[in-house]
């Protein structure tokens, strides 16, 4: 029986210092970076820290410093490719720039975004990036400043925050372009598919939506149909569309309506394919039977057939500038408008066409 492995020691400053001959504090100083250090004993020292193999205590290094070289991000639902390709952005921008990403997960749920902004306060973080998951509920956001540190919201603004920086998309304006681009092609009944959970009272035009983007959209769509002469613009609306089932549902109840949409946007890609998914099964066909827009423009949408007209984000470029603003915010050195609002663009292929309308004795 092989006795168990002692756990090596984990080699300290005081080693480090003893290997370059130097005081502790100076290899202190050395290895955080901060003080006045000369040349020769700075490569003395990251010798000496080379060939012991150590590792600096990144808690350690912040208390010296104050800083911690680490951002922590805050999204809703990491497994939307629109918020990993978003984190490619930040983790790209912040590598460049000699920092560290930690990341969490909150599943769109505020409890889990309070929790996360605590931990990542304790563990030190120099600023946030944050999708947060209410427009108004947002004490937490409020002790994140409070405390000194930047915080830049990604891809949504709140309600009450006046001097946050805000990176997102012009969502209202792209959503009422799709929906005019269905209105002008002659249809009348679209249906908006989305994950935000409603609560349970239906929604009545006008009403305040707990995340800014989602309302954005609502906003833009309704404001082309309504424009269009549209009565009761809202009833082909749909909320809390968050699992594969939900979709389903979703788009089963919708189409078995007396007078179901003739088209469908889709505030995602994971709603789009559980959409596709449904109507396939249903026996409906895009565009015959249901013309189709998806938010975002991923590769798959050139692949299926028809190719799936789009609403492309630049859903990379919004990581990288919201990374970019909160490391300026964290050194000192920020220019510009706080709010920072990326176009995107309706892009036409073959999911849309003339309505056929489809009822009862169809299906």
């Amino acid at each position: 029986m092989n006795e168990p492995t002692a756990r090596r020691r984990d080699v300290t400053v005081a080693d480090v210092a003893r290997e370059a001959k130097v005081a502790k504090a100076t290899a202190a100083r050395s290895l955080g970076g901060y003080g006045a250090v000369s040349d020769d004993v700075r490569q003395r020292v990251q010798a000496a820290a080379e060939a012991l193999g150590y590792h600096a205590n990144g808690l350690a290094r912040s208390m010296n410093t104050g800083r911690s070289n680490t951002i922590g991000v805050i999204v809703g639902d990491i497994e939307n490719p629109y918020f990993g390709l978003a984190m490619r952005g930040i983790t790209d921008t912040a590598k460049a720039a000699g920092y560290d990403v930690i990341l969490a997960n909150t599943g769109e749920q505020l409890d889990a975004e309070i929790d996360a902004a605590r931990v990542f306060v304790e563990k030190r973080v120099d600023g946030f990036i944050v999708a947060p998951a209410s427009f108004t509920l947002t004490d937490h956001l409020s002790d994140i400043m409070h405390s000194g540190r930047p915080l830049v919201l990604l891809d949504r603004h709140v309600a009450n925050l006046d001097d946050v920086d805000v990176i997102e998309v012009d969502n209202e304006k792209v959503a009422h372009a799709a929906a005019q681009h269905l209105i002008d092609r002659g249809h009348e009944r679209i249906a908006f598919i989305t994950t935000l959970e409603l609560g349970s009272n239906p929604y009545q035009a006008g009403d305040e939506l707990g995340v800014s983007s989602v309302s954005a959209r609502v906003n833009g769509i309704l404001a082309a149909m309504n424009t269009a002469g549209v009565d009761n613009s809202e009833r082909y609306l749909r909320f809390g569309a968050n699992s594969g089932s939900g979709v389903k549902g979703v788009t089963r109840e919708l189409m078995q309506l007396e007078e179901p949409p003739t088209a469908i946007i889709a505030s995602d890609s994971l709603i789009a394919m559980g959409v596709l998914g449904e109507l396939r099964e249903l026996g409906l066909t895009v565009p015959d039977d249901v013309s189709f827009i998806m938010f975002d423009d991923f590769e798959w949408a050139t692949l299926i057939s028809p190719a799936l007209t789009v609403i492309a984000q630049p859903v990379y470029e919004v990581g990288v500038a919201a990374a970019t603003r909160l490391i300026a915010r964290i050194e000192g050195r920020v220019t510009g408008e706080p709010i920072q609002v990326f176009p995107a663009a309706l892009v036409h292929r073959k999911s849309v066409a003339p309505p056929r309308v489809v009822g009862r004795d169809d299906a």
